[in-house]
């Protein structure tokens, strides 16, 4: 019994040195495992650094060329709108040259024919200019009165015309496209008409 007991105790002795001998060598393996994880965790964590940096410059870099882009963008908005008349302009310069010549020549010239032909010629180059850009006179004499148009400044008798028809024209309107830019100030026949 003796021999069973130390038997048994030197199989649970022998058993436990094993456990402790593979334990042993066990833990240089889990260290030797933790270090390499460890490497190769801190060589992730440098690569996903590196990745994040690039990125950061990229993103840093694209919102300065947007803020460079609105800027170009504003400056160009502000420009066209501070120099949206100059094709205009441009054209009618060459209409002031005319007037400008004509008014050298005024005291000259004791024809006023020629005058008043030089000064048609003038006006009807800048109705020309006018009409090429969109601008047209508003057509008012004889037509019925229209609060769209024409703004009545007085009313007259007339028993030739209808009531409410445009019999005189004080001020010329305009339309600008399809927008009027300036009413036609006109007289127009009152409804109370007496027969003559």
């Amino acid at each position: 019994m003796n021999d069973n007991v130390n038997n048994q105790e030197l199989n649970e002795l022998n058993e436990n040195l094993n456990q402790n001998d593979k334990e042993e060598q066990n833990q240089p393996m889990e260290e030797v495992n933790k270090a390499v994880n460890t490497e190769e965790l801190q060589k992730r964590i440098e690569e996903l650094e590196k990745e994040l940096n690039e990125w950061k410059e990229k993103f840093l870099r694209k919102a300065a060329e947007f803020e460079n882009y609105k800027r170009r963008t504003e400056n160009d908005q502000l420009n066209l709108l501070n120099y949206a008349a100059e094709s205009f302009i441009k054209k009618i310069l060459p209409i002031v040259d005319d007037f400008e010549r004509s008014l050298e020549h005024i005291n000259d010239s004791n024809d006023y024919e020629k005058l008043k032909e030089g000064v048609q010629l003038i006006y009807n180059k800048l109705i020309k200019v006018l009409e090429e850009q969109g601008v047209k006179k508003i057509e008012a004499v004889g037509k019925p009165f229209d609060v769209h148009y024409h703004e009545a400044l007085m009313q007259k008798s007339d028993n030739s015309v209808p009531p409410h028809t445009v019999l005189e024209e004080l001020e010329k309107g305009y339309v600008y496209k399809d927008k009027v830019i300036r009413h036609s100030k006109v007289v127009v026949s009152s409804e109370d008409q007496t027969e003559e």
